[in-house]
């Protein structure tokens, strides 16, 4: 699985990075067709307090699939979005069976 991480209008540090790509990497335990996995950290402007968004896009065969989530923090963003995705790979999943 490929993971891209992007941050935009700020710099991400190390901790953070870490943080992202052991959240992002779970979701193989969903889907092991997982192609690729981009994600971006963005820093909204003039929002108090959940000013703090995470866009998870994954790829998977037949589709991809994409949550966004706003946060106090980036951590907590992401770990709505990446609920949100494990949700949408387990509906995928089904679907893609014919259940």
């Amino acid at each position: 699985m490929n993971i891209q991480i992007h941050s935009l209008r700020f710099d991400a540090d190390k901790k953070l990075l870490s943080f992202v790509n052991q959240k992002v990497s779970k979701l193989s335990l969903f889907s092991e067709d997982i192609l690729s996995v981009e994600v971006n950290l963005r820093l909204d402007k003039g929002q108090d307090g959940e000013n703090k968004a995470s866009e998870i896009k994954v790829e998977l065969p037949g589709g991809i699939l994409f949550a966004r989530k706003q946060g106090k923090s980036f951590e907590e963003a992401t770990d709505e979005a990446i609920d949100a995705l494990k949700k949408q790979i387990t509906k995928h999943k089904e679907k893609m069976r014919g259940v």
